[in-house]
């Protein structure tokens, strides 16, 4: 089974700095439940950098049960449904998360 610490370290190997152009923004994540935490990933010139840990000041924060995001990040939960379900809650700019989601593969 893939973990949040799995999915978080893989991030940058599937960052697409061709579409990201001058896209420059800190998405965080909270994530609640067993093997949940906190990350935060920055992209910003050609670059995705994942943290662990808290982000002052977040374009947004995403926040959803652990276990939802690995089966959204392995194909198993459709990031709209899960919005629409209520299983992603997104505080801050949308835009820039609905953006971010298109720049790993």
């Amino acid at each position: 089974m893939t973990t949040v610490q799995e999915i978080f370290a893989a991030m940058p190997g599937q960052f697409d700095a061709a579409k990201a152009g001058d896209f420059d923004a800190t998405i965080q994540f909270d994530l609640a439940g067993d093997d949940g935490g906190q990350w935060y990933v920055n992209v910003a010139e050609g670059n995705a950098v994942v943290t662990k840990g808290l982000h002052e000041a977040p374009a947004a924060t995403i926040r959803m049960n652990a276990s939802d995001f690995v089966d959204m990040m392995t194909g198993n939960l459709d990031p709209m449904n899960a919005f629409m379900m209520g299983k992603v809650r997104v505080e801050g700019d949308l835009n820039s998360v609905m953006k971010f989601q298109t720049l790993f593969g």
